[in-house]
């Protein structure tokens, strides 16, 4: 894996979000907060836990961190 988490997810960034993905991207780009550099699920998760107030499901996070591993 080369890039970041972040980077991946960006990938997912959509101008009209039509589903929870697009919709978590776009969140974590305006977060200024998000660790963008981290590659580490653990540091992620305790980061969204705390501050992913926009993220609806802890599940729609592990679903991109799937993506990401087979992927990134």
């Amino acid at each position: 894996m080369a890039r970041s988490f972040y980077h991946f997810l960006l990938t997912y960034r959509d101008f009209k979000p039509n589903d929870e993905i697009s919709e978590f991207a776009n969140a974590a780009y305006e977060d200024h907060g998000f660790p963008k550099q981290s590659k580490d699920y653990y540091e992620l998760t305790n980061y969204l836990e705390l501050n992913g107030t926009y993220l609806k499901s802890m599940s729609t996070f592990d679903r991109v961190w799937d993506l990401y591993k087979q992927n990134g």
